[in-house]
């Protein structure tokens, strides 16, 4: 098989430069202004560092101080919602996470992946939507246009690249059902 040669110099970045300056421009603000904070302190100032940079966030919402949002314009969150410690919110596209929701610690909510089948591996990106009251446990990786549903809860470490169905549980990687989530009343 030959092989072939691609000039990566041809390769457009699908951000203008007012995104990327406002996306570094939030990097520094958010590192210098809110990681320093402890995880209890400066709620209201976080969501207001978080809405300064476009993001519709409840007044009710948390977000811890180690929590990493790629573009806040891109995060909806309604009220309760929680984004846990050292969650990676790499929001390229949307992000919703719905009423009385947990995404817990060093879970990864990722709306961007590349093009194989393109020379250049161009980026492209689809919204995840987390429903009102789901769980993303530890460690777990949602991936690019994944809705998970009322309900739901994603185990941790589990790999998601497909949407997860109402008051279901479900682990593993690739995520697979492993039973319905029935509250006690």
């Amino acid at each position: 098989m030959e092989e072939k040669r691609i000039d990566l110099s041809k390769y457009r970045n699908n951000y203008s430069r007012k995104h990327q300056l406002t996306r570094a421009l939030w990097a520094v603000v958010w590192t210098l202004f809110a990681r320093p904070l402890p995880r209890n302190i400066g709620s209201g100032w976080k969501r207001l560092l978080l809405r300064m940079f476009g993001a519709r966030i409840h007044r009710t919402a948390s977000v811890y101080s180690s929590a990493k949002v790629f573009y806040p314009a891109n995060l909806v969150m309604e009220e309760y919602a929680c984004l846990g410690p050292e969650v990676n919110c790499y929001n390229a596209a949307l992000v919703k996470v719905g009423a009385h929701t947990t995404v817990s610690q060093g879970a990864y909510l990722c709306t961007a992946t590349h093009d194989i089948s393109d020379p250049l591996h161009h980026l492209y990106s689809k919204p995840i939507v987390i429903e009102d009251q789901a769980w993303i446990a530890s460690e777990a990786f949602i991936g690019p246009g994944v809705t998970v549903k009322q309900g739901a809860v994603v185990g941790a470490r589990a790999a998601v690249f497909k949407d997860v169905e109402p008051w279901t549980v479900v682990g593993g990687n690739p995520a697979k059902f492993i039973k319905k989530r029935d509250l006690k009343a």
